[in-house]
């Protein structure tokens, strides 16, 4: 009987030596588990990193977090052979977003900006050449680099290499005022005069930087363009709404006006949303505008239009009085 037991011991120990063995045999010609890929969600947008100031040619570069940059200048290609659509700049965030506009066609792209350059005073802008391409621009095109903040599944595009939807052509009228604030070389701000021309020649010097602030009558257009290329003002929708009262130098300012949206008016054009109601309707009045309440916030409109034509113009006229993050919404 002991003779039995320890026959059957021995079988069993043989057997667990044979399956471990095999067990261990396996997990070595088993593949090595594959390298878990780049994450590609919003989190891949951050930390940003601004960066040091820098010199070039003489000229100092100091890396700022500018919400409202918006540039006229020139561009060139991207030598790195980096891919994607990607753009280099010397001072905006790393990682950001821009428009970027052809000015002698109105195409207008989005842009990924991932890298400091161009390392040259003459050009605002370093795209990649697949950018280039998209844009449809050739080195040295002028251009307007402006920053957005695109929604999340344009930014997803951009990130995983690819083309994001292409931005809403720029209005002909308005790219007439663009080309006259270029300078000869380098780089011009628009509407905001924290940002310091880049250039080895004195801006074009009929060119006067518009502060939003200082104006409250939205202005012709005749006021910037020549008679043979006079665009006509936006038509207001005035029985869509109230006419609201031009704002008289020295008088009272007129308070904007909530007006219910009409069945007729399908287009506006939207300056912004402020969680501060004083601030919306100190905006308003600036723009002879009308406040609409979304939730906690309150939005400042102007319009509305019957054509995504009429409002495409006024919002021509409001860039270039400086409200750079104006944008045409579709009305419910």
């Amino acid at each position: 009987m002991k003779l039995e037991t320890r026959i059957l011991g021995a079988a069993l120990a043989g057997l667990s030596s044979f399956g471990l063995g095999a067990c261990a045999s396996i997990a070595q010609d088993a593949p090595a588990p594959a390298a878990r890929p780049i994450g590609n969600g919003p989190s891949a947008d951050y930390p940003i990193v601004i960066g040091d100031p820098f010199t070039i040619d003489g000229v100092t570069y100091t890396p700022l977090d500018t919400m409202n940059y918006d540039q006229v200048g020139y561009v060139t290609v991207d030598e790195s052979g980096t891919k994607g659509i990607t753009g280099a700049h010397r001072t905006l965030p790393l990682p950001s977003y821009v428009e970027v506009t052809a000015l002698d066609t109105g195409r207008t792209i989005l842009v990924r900006v991932e890298r400091r350059g161009p390392m040259t005073n003459e050009r605002l802008l370093s795209l990649s050449a697949n950018a280039l391409g998209q844009l449809g621009a050739e080195e040295g095109a002028p251009i307007r680099v402006r920053r957005v903040n695109p929604p999340e599944e344009h930014r997803a595009e951009l990130r995983a290499g690819r083309e994001a939807p292409l931005r809403m052509d720029t209005p002909q009228g308005l790219l007439e005022v663009l080309k006259r604030r270029l300078p000869e070389r380098g780089s011009a701000p628009l509407g905001d005069t924290r940002q310091a021309p880049v250039s080895g020649a004195v801006p074009v010097p009929d060119i006067a930087t518009v502060d939003p602030d200082e104006e409250a009558v939205m202005p012709s257009p005749t006021q910037e363009t020549d008679a043979s290329d006079e665009a006509q003002p936006a038509p207001r929708n005035d029985a869509l709404r109230p006419q609201l009262p031009m704002a008289v130098e020295g008088g009272p300012t007129p308070a904007p006006v909530m007006v219910e949206t009409s069945e007729d008016g399908k287009f506006a054009v939207q300056l912004g949303a402020f969680s501060v109601r004083s601030n919306a309707d100190s905006l308003a009045r600036r723009v002879q505008g009308y406040l609409e309440t979304s939730g906690n916030l309150t939005l400042v409109r102007v319009g509305p239009f019957a054509t995504r034509g009429q409002a495409a113009q006024a919002l021509a006229m409001l860039r270039e009085r400086g409200y750079s993050d104006a944008e045409i919404r579709l009305l419910d």
